[in-house]
């Protein structure tokens, strides 16, 4: 039997290996998996990143699995789920699937807060949803529009100066935190220690790294909590650190778990889809073309952009035993949604591998679904959409530069550098 430290990750396996490392005992051996290449934790240059996790719908392959190696903040193992209908069950039914325990880095340093809304399930949830949401509605983000748009365009005007760049890296990557900085009122000037933080904590897989990430984000934040404290403002940190929930004052809890999960969630996932979505822009200019020639088909491309390119594999544990596709899960059991295999399911999706900006009831779960829908979808959305409004209307037909390794790791990380030329 190997030990998980001995099983390294290289190369994308042409297939699915089964592997025989320690697990519970209620886990059935036959169905222990390395899907660490369908998680988006092996880069790869394909022109479709996604194209490999085809091979997780074949007939010979289990839809339901067990994953034993550590996924951040869960070192036991987990479910891991690839079938639309079973992946949509783990995102609506709240009764069986838990929320809570998400994204609870914190818990590397000993601390008991919770991440505000996502830790949290049904009556408890819909409360924190309701005091947030005032902030990230339609009608909220129509009235940042026009400094988005500034801010879009000033931006462009460098890489118009310079003829070419590194999209990736110069824009995708600061552009919607620079929006996000706004909205909470953060100081421009701790933006790459941010990115840094953010980079440890999601991305190192050390954690060693992510303890110490955790510790600094935390002390800035309790510092600037007690900022606004004294000296309150119009930013959405001061409204949360003075706001009140359900007639009540947030207590010193709930305010960090609100900032950290606002943090968390406000760094790069947009910056991770624009990577992805002008890499394909790049590689396809007849898409490129078409939706320069009708602008009208930019929002519903917007949602095949994050249909075909799904970022976050949502985790949820499981609150009562589950019997799925025969197999026995036990209640504190960890589930992944596999979105990267779930939104390409042709049970939901009609030629699920086409690209199409007027597919129609295009319900994907890459901003998630049911209670726990991304909370920022609107916001991140709207950026996106401005985003490739301005760039195809100011920017010639571009392309990637030659000798660049157009590398993408299909997951969160996505894209970290994309030589564009025009």
């Amino acid at each position: 039997m190997a030990e998980l430290a001995d099983i390294m990750l290289s190369q994308p396996p042409e297939e699915p290996v089964r592997i025989d490392v320690p697990a519970p005992d209620h886990v059935p051996r036959d169905l222990i998996y390395d899907l660490r290449a369908y998680q988006g934790q092996l880069p790869n240059s394909c022109p479709e990143p996604y194209a490999h996790t085809e091979r997780l719908r074949a007939a010979d392959i289990p839809p339901v699995m067990w994953s034993p190696f550590p996924a951040t903040w869960i070192t036991s193992g987990y479910w891991v789920l690839t079938q639309y209908k079973d992946c949509a069950k783990v995102y609506q039914d709240s009764a069986t699937y838990g929320s809570h325990g998400q994204a609870d880095f914190q818990k590397l340093l000993g601390e008991t807060f919770k991440c505000i809304p996502l830790s949290f399930d049904g009556a408890e949830h819909m409360s924190y949803r309701r005091f947030l949401n005032p902030w990230f509605t339609v009608k909220a983000v129509a009235e940042m529009d026009a400094d988005i748009r500034a801010l879009c365009d000033e931006m462009i005007d460098t890489f118009l100066a310079q003829g070419s760049g590194d999209f990736a890296y110069d824009f995708a990557r600061v552009f919607p935190v620079k929006v996000f900085f706004n909205l909470m009122g953060f100081p421009h000037a701790v933006l790459e220690e941010f990115l840094a933080w953010e980079y440890d904590i999601l991305h190192s897989r050390d954690f060693a790294k992510m303890g110490a990430a955790v510790a600094a984000v935390l002390a800035w934040l309790r510092d600037f909590i007690a900022q606004k404290e004294l000296q309150p403002d119009d930013s959405l940190s001061s409204k949360i650190v003075n706001g009140q929930i359900d007639g009540r004052p947030l207590t010193a809890d709930e305010k960090i778990g609100t900032m950290f999960f606002l943090w968390l969630g406000g760094l790069d996932t947009v910056a991770s889809t624009l990577g992805q979505m002008f890499r394909r822009l790049a590689l396809d200019h007849a898409l490129q073309q078409r939706l320069r020639d009708n602008p009208a088909l930019i929002p519903g491309a917007i949602e095949e952009f994050l249909r075909v390119q799904p970022l976050v594999f949502s985790f949820r544990q499981l609150k009562k035993d589950q019997t799925l596709h025969g197999v026995a899960m036990k209640e504190g059991d960890w589930v992944q949604a596999l979105t990267s295999v779930a939104n390409f399911d042709p049970g939901a999706f009609q030629c699920p591998r086409d690209f199409d900006p007027e597919r129609k009831a295009n319900r994907h779960f890459t901003l998630a679904s049911g209670a726990h829908l991304c909370m920022g979808a609107h916001l991140a959305r709207q950026e996106m959409k401005i985003a490739l409004e301005h760039w195809l209307a100011r920017v010639p037909m571009f392309s990637i530069a030659e000798g660049d390794k157009q590398e993408v790791l299909p997951g969160l990380l996505s894209v970290s550098h994309l030589q564009l030329t025009w």
